[in-house]
């Protein structure tokens, strides 16, 4: 049990984050170039640099932490206990009733200072 676990290094971190910067330019550049090429076929050489590009940005430091966010946040949505189709509906129908009285309250507050400005007023 002494295994030692040794973090990945991450080297050229800046360079890989300047070819990212380039492919993601590159993308837009060639996509207004090839204006004329089929959108289908446009779309997915779009979607193969950005999938180079995303491979390129994970293999960092900053990428892998947030590939690992991303890993852990879904992980978490797996916990969260939603909420039946019941709730849902009640809890719907609580709060338009509730938007619906304070709809009527702030309509008679208006009417009635509309009314004493009035008087105000002439």
């Amino acid at each position: 049990m002494n295994a030692k676990v040794e973090a990945p290094e991450y080297r050229f971190d800046l360079i890989k984050w300047l070819l990212v910067l380039a492919i993601v330019a590159g993308m837009a550049v060639a996509n207004s170039q090839f204006g004329e090429v089929a959108l289908l076929y446009r779309i997915l050489g779009l979607v193969a640099a950005g999938l180079v590009a995303i491979f390129i940005a994970v293999k960092t430091a900053k990428g892998a932490a947030f590939w690992n966010l991303m890993l852990e946040a879904q992980v978490e949505v797996r916990k969260v206990v939603w909420p039946t189709r019941q709730e849902t509906n009640q809890t719907t129908l609580i709060v338009l009733a509730v938007v619906f009285v304070m709809a009527l309250i702030l309509w008679a507050l208006d009417s009635v200072l509309g009314w004493l400005a009035s008087l105000i007023i002439g």
